[in-house]
């Protein structure tokens, strides 16, 4: 028997002793794989294995949490856990209840994308590199590729056990373009559940990427002001997810008067076309699983349905607090921390409009796709898009130099006029929260159309 299952069959009964509210515990193994580049020059190739655990207590509605890095010793772990909670605990223990369960979940994946040799996957992103310096005035470029295979066995009080199994492969490609002091840039990001054949075959895709970063050192910047934007599914995306998905974290709107305020359920803050989903029971996306960190099974969870805000997401010790439904989002990134409140699969579903439909009519407006940075505060946000055009007369027009996009989410979702009918899932990001980064999640959306949004330039 493998150490970490006889580890954990170990645990089983010494969770049932302590005198602890609850109890659980998370024992892991992984393996990575990474390679960099930086400019024309490999930076770092390797690969790594860890394992390990942790102990979370529940005693009087105080927390106790340790992890470690090896699998002696296990009844003075539990009982340091149960010690740190008893210091902490001064109250009422919560957590909505969760039937046990007793589950193995594997991985998905043909084959281990860590086990592939490093030479193999250099030799891809080798010709990917030299397509971008083929491309005359790049100045620099970056590339990051990593991969994983992880195996945790979660186990609590209760009685569940369960024994789930994931993999995980990312790829982030950017091409830096410089003349007489002006530097444009244009990245391109990807992902998958394991599967590398969502990073090959890009050799036509890397090509555009550099070729436009050295176009946008000549395109023309936009006359800032308000503007009849049009967002891709990239970039609507990643707003639906730093905007408005952060602040469904209850967590979060817990722990904040004002905000708890202004997400009230059954409050309307869009059209009736408007519907925000969180799943991480869609099958094949990054931030999809069969159970969460603390047990719970995923579950499809409406944010916004036909306008109107029904639901947020939950730990099982939020959805207690705030007499809700546990929506099984509690994540940890790895074993060396407990795990929170964090979004998975978040998207704007589709509607009925087609892209053609979402442009006509619009005289002078802006086409922005992809993403290249933004901050949120509160309900503020600020989002860099990473490639804009000009829309004239329904159509596309000339490209522009990248435009930044400020607002406030809640006007803005409800200047959202239009929605198109072609859904698409960026797999390419990682989601940061409590010093947990980058946790592997998807964003998306169609095609959507926001009237009124403010827009930066000359």
């Amino acid at each position: 028997m493998p150490e970490i299952e006889a580890a954990a069959e170990s645990l089983r009964e010494q969770l049932k002793k302590h005198r602890a509210d609850y109890l659980e515990a998370r024992l892991e193994e992984s393996q990575t794989s990474h390679i960099t580049y930086r400019g024309r020059g490999l930076e770092s190739i390797g690969r790594a294995a860890a394992s390990g655990g942790n102990l979370r207590a529940l005693v009087k509605g105080g927390w106790g949490f340790t992890s470690f890095n090896t699998l002696e010793d296990l009844p003075g772990r539990v009982a340091m856990a149960v010690e740190q909670a008893r210091s902490a605990g001064h109250g009422k223990s919560r957590l909505a209840r969760v039937a046990p369960v007793t589950d193995r979940v594997p991985d998905g994946v043909a084959k281990n994308p860590v086990t592939i040799p490093l030479a193999e996957k250099k030799r891809r992103l080798d010709e990917y590199n030299e397509i971008i310096w083929s491309t005359p005035q790049i100045q620099t470029s970056t590339i990051g590729y990593t991969d994983s295979h992880k195996r945790v066995i979660f186990l609590n009080s209760e009685g569940s056990f369960i024994d789930q199994s994931r993999a995980d492969v990312t790829l982030r490609l950017t091409a830096i373009a410089a003349r007489d002091g002006e530097v444009q840039q244009v990245g391109l990001s990807l992902g998958s559940r394991g599967d590398l054949a969502a990073i090959e075959g890009l050799q036509g895709q890397v090509g555009e990427m550099a070729r436009h970063a050295v176009a946008l050192l000549a395109a023309p910047q936009a006359r800032g002001g308000e503007y009849t934007v049009v967002l891709d599914p990239v970039l609507a995306g990643v707003f639906v997810h730093e905007a408005f998905g952060h602040l469904s974290e209850s967590d979060f709107v817990y722990e904040n008067e004002r905000l708890r305020e202004v997400m009230t359920l059954g409050k309307q803050f869009g059209g009736p076309h408007l519907n925000i989903v969180d799943s991480a029971a869609e099958p094949g996306l990054r931030g999809s699983y069969k159970y969460d960190d603390e047990g719970v099974p995923a579950v499809r969870t409406y944010l916004v349905r036909e306008g109107k805000l029904v639901g947020r997401l939950h730990s099982r010790e939020t959805a207690a607090r705030m007499k809700e439904q546990p929506t099984g989002n509690a994540r940890a990134l790895s074993y060396r921390y407990p795990p929170i409140v964090r979004m998975t699969n978040t998207y704007i579903e589709p509607g009925t409009t087609s892209f053609e439909e979402i442009l006509a009519g619009i005289r002078e407006g802006i086409y922005a796709k992809n993403w290249y940075g933004g901050m949120t505060s509160m309900e503020m946000f600020t989002f860099s898009a990473g490639e804009a055009y000009m829309i004239r007369d329904g159509k596309i027009a000339e490209a522009l130099r990248p435009v930044t996009l400020t607002g406030n989410v809640f006007s803005t979702l409800q200047n959202i006029d239009a929605i198109g009918n072609d859904l698409d899932m960026n797999q390419g990001g990682g989601c940061g929260k409590g010093g947990q980064m980058p946790l592997p999640v998807s964003n998306g959306s169609p095609h959507i159309r926001i009237q009124r949004c403010l827009v930066g330039g000359k």
